[in-house]
């Protein structure tokens, strides 16, 4: 049948001015749009500058303090701890507080001076993006402080017409040794923290929509007509998403550790528990977008902002410390940015709670507070 443009133009008008109407679609819409795009742009580099490092400077000279600076002076590196021997360097990076570490050994200006000087870079490969910047930061630095020192030596012997036939002779190498992920996988840095995407969706996504859902079926009304109190309503919602997390949590682990290869190197019982408190929190978060939404459009669209949020902003496939100062102040409202430290520390690292438990206590008072706001204005809507 022929198209009847004139009533085809009326249907275009009809629900241009539904859009136009509804104020808080076009919000939603546009406010999308704005996020994606600012949250892309700030996102997308792979390349971490300024990445913590602590120092093990066991030759205490002026070359060895020159190549420290020199790191620094690269803009990869920067020196926030000095330290006593390697192991302390370990547990600096248990702990989280830097993710590299270098190791400058006693003889290292008589190596110089021998033409054969190297030193030892330790990184944290439980973070790819920093291995993947430190390794070749150092190594270009170290080309680059060998070929100085070089051009220095023959200058001061007066056969600086003689460096280019040195230059493939630096006096200084760098050793690398990439910890917890020596083989740099992937997989084994990946799938800890997807672990934690699949819950914060599943938690928060399905949370959002529930009292909406049910106030669009008209069964919140047949609720609310029985003796059922609030908090029976909510816990009654809640267990048995909390129990259908738990179940995706156990099969995500299961082919984490059987299927892709990723050994899991902590204690599990601490994993359950930890993973339990951030699911709550993911479930808490659901409920204050779900008193918040008037529709399941407008639940979903504030989930698939929360998800874009953990895609990017939560240093699961981009590195936080390259990021500005409001995105990161915007991933550190996501519960996934602690939770993906905690995954990758006891999965990967097999750390416990004595290094954790910073990020711990920030989901613990995350989840009092997103249950707190969420009661609220529970009950302001059912009033």
């Amino acid at each position: 049948m022929p198209i009847n443009f004139q009533r085809l133009g009326a249907l275009i008008r009809k629900e241009t001015i539904q859009i136009l109407r509804d104020r808080r679609f076009l919000l939603l819409f546009l406010g999308l749009t704005l996020v994606q795009l600012f949250v892309y742009s700030y996102s997308a580099s792979r390349t971490v500058y300024h990445i913590p490092m602590a120092v093990v400077d066991q030759s205490h000279d002026a070359q060895s303090r020159a190549l420290v600076q020199a790191l620094v002076n690269s803009q990869y590196f920067d020196a926030t701890v000095y330290l006593n021997g390697p192991n302390q360097i370990l547990q600096a990076i248990d702990r989280g507080q830097v993710k590299a570490g270098i190791v400058i050994p006693p003889d290292f200006a008589a190596g110089i001076a021998r033409g054969s000087a190297s030193f030892l870079m330790l990184l944290d490969g439980s973070d790819q993006f920093a291995v993947s910047s430190a390794d070749s930061a150092a190594s270009l630095v170290a080309q680059s402080f060998g070929a100085n020192l070089s051009a220095e030596s023959l200058a001061r012997a007066g056969g600086l017409a003689a460096a280019p036939a040195a230059a493939g002779a630096l006096p200084i190498t760098a050793s690398t040794q990439v910890l917890y992920n020596p083989a740099m996988n992937d997989r084994w840095f990946v799938i800890p923290g997807i672990i934690g995407m699949i819950l914060q969706t599943l938690a928060v996504e399905q949370a959002a929509i529930f009292l909406v859902r049910d106030r669009e079926w008209g069964t919140l009304e047949q609720m609310l007509a029985t003796p059922i109190r609030q908090l029976e309503l909510i816990l009654s919602k809640l267990i048995p998403l909390s129990i259908l997390c738990l179940l995706a949590l156990g099969l995500s682990l299961a082919l984490g550790v059987f299927w892709f290869g990723v050994p899991f190197q902590g204690s599990l019982f601490l994993y359950f528990w930890l993973a339990l408190l951030f699911i709550a929190s993911c479930l808490g978060l659901g409920l204050v977008i779900s008193t918040r939404a008037r529709t399941q459009f407008e639940a979903e669209a504030s989930s698939l902002v929360f998800m874009l949020f953990g895609l990017l902003l939560t240093g699961l496939f981009y590195p936080r410390t390259g990021m500005p100062l409001v995105p990161q102040l915007i991933g550190d409202l996501v519960p996934l940015t602690y939770f993906i430290r905690i995954s990758r520390g006891i999965y990967l690292k097999g750390i416990g709670l004595n290094f954790l438990w910073g990020d711990a206590l920030v989901l613990v008072l995350y989840t009092l507070v997103v249950v707190f706001v969420a009661s609220k204005r529970f009950r302001m809507r059912l009033d």
